[in-house]
């Protein structure tokens, strides 16, 4: 019997997939009822940005968590896989996504170590798949950062932010399933759905 370590994650990555699909969306639902009571601010207004906020905030928690956990699983099975690869340290896979400026950079490398690391077949078309993934992130944060400051309530905007927060989710979503992949069709490792 194979190890935890030795296992695809697919029910992870399946279930990474579909809350940062759902948390693109609830984005989507969020940025236009904070547009609309901008515009025209009314109690009722309020209240609905201020739930469908909160909604988007508990999805994009739970997506963040179980993107990490995929992560760390992928991590072991690419350390098991080629232990003298340099991958990533757990706390350092972790920490990359929460410290200022160091995650505008860090986070993209520690996947591509990872999936390098966690198979053979690792190509150039993966890797710029996590390019696009990461260009699609980074974009976004910076389009909403500066739009909220310079025009906030615009409609171009808002379609500009949430196109890349969408892209970037399709985006994340295929490089959980290329990663999960390439780990599934390595020597000695077998696919769980369970895991």
């Amino acid at each position: 019997m194979t190890s935890a370590a030795r296992t695809a994650p697919r029910f992870l990555a399946r279930s990474a997939q579909a809350l940062t699909a759902a948390a693109a969306v609830a984005d989507v639902f969020r940025a236009v009822a904070l547009r609309d009571h901008y515009l025209h601010p009314t109690d009722a207004s309020l209240h609905r940005s201020g739930l469908i906020s909160m909604a988007f905030a508990y999805l994009m928690t739970l997506a963040t968590v179980l993107f990490l956990v995929w992560l760390a699983r992928s991590r072991r099975n690419a350390r098991e896989l080629a232990p003298e690869a340099a991958v990533p340290s757990t706390g350092w896979m972790i920490g990359a996504w929460f410290i200022p400026v160091v995650n505008l950079f860090a986070p993209r490398r520690v996947v591509l170590d990872i999936g390098r690391a966690g198979s053979a077949s690792w190509q150039k078309r993966e890797t710029t798949l996590v390019n696009l993934w990461w260009a699609a992130w980074a974009a976004h944060a910076l389009v909403a950062l500066v739009a909220g400051r310079v025009a906030p309530g615009s409609m171009p905007c808002l379609v500009v932010t949430e196109t890349l927060m969408l892209a970037a989710a399709v985006l994340a979503g295929l490089v959980i399933e290329r990663v999960t992949a390439l780990q599934g069709t390595a020597p000695g490792v077998q696919v769980s759905l369970r895991t």
